[in-house]
């Protein structure tokens, strides 16, 4: 009788608070037998950490996967391949594969990358949502993002574009801004939108960071710097 494969999940598990997981997204975690954990260049395995603060992860597997923070398309789609194929050796021998992502599954999420790959080649691949960060963001600032008649504007911060994207009416969230945080406030300053700028840096975490004046940035924001403009 020939095996069935595996199924892959992409789990998104909030931005850090480990109480923001869904309850699907522990259901989904307890019962996969490998939990495929992200890990940057350093060792550090961000995603990985949230899950064992809520999950027992005695007995599973856990299949490190490493990615870079190339711009290069090249050496982006290798990370990418390399890890489908080591995702792809359990899933060939029926296990249920979980790829924890910091927020939602559908947000900036590399879990995409390796999804489109394996799903390519005929495995399953199925997301389960979570709390983006940005929402948890505007909960710690105590802000609404929309209101009935505004507009919601996700951008990512180190583009080149980003002072006309500024432009748009209603809310922008900056993502990942902590790198391009100065020139993301510069950008802020000619627009006249500084003074109606916050940010949170790594929402949710023990590092947890509140700044709601961007005129006096943080010395260090970190790579998980999330900025809310609401106008």
């Amino acid at each position: 009788m020939e095996m069935r494969p595996g199924v892959f999940y992409g789990v998104g598990v909030g931005p850090g608070d480990p109480e923001l997981l869904t309850v699907k997204a522990l259901r989904t975690l307890e019962r996969c037998e490998v939990i495929a954990a992200p890990r940057t260049k350093g060792g550090e395995t961000l995603a990985l950490d949230i899950v064992r603060q809520a999950v027992s992860l005695e007995g599973k597997t856990i299949l490190p996967l490493d990615f870079t923070m190339s711009r290069d398309p090249a050496v982006l789609r290798a990370s990418h391949l390399r890890a489908a194929e080591a995702v792809a050796a359990h899933l060939t021998a029926g296990r249920a594969v979980a790829m924890p992502n910091l927020g939602d599954v559908s947000i900036y999420a590399t879990f995409a990358y390796v999804a489109d790959i394996l799903t390519a080649r005929g495995y399953e691949a199925v997301m389960v949502p979570g709390v983006p960060s940005f929402c948890a963001v505007a909960a710690r600032l105590g802000v609404s993002l929309t209101t009935a008649a505004s507009s919601l504007h996700i951008l990512p911060a180190g583009r080149d574009a980003l002072e006309e994207q500024l432009d748009l009416s209603g809310t922008k969230v900056l993502m990942k801004s902590g790198r391009q945080l100065p020139q993301a406030a510069e950008a802020l300053r000619k627009r006249g939108l500084l003074e109606k700028a916050a940010m949170v840096r790594d929402c949710g975490l023990p590092t947890e960071q509140v700044c709601r004046d961007l005129r006096r940035l943080p010395q260090d924001p970190g790579y998980f710097a999330t900025v809310i403009v609401k106008e």
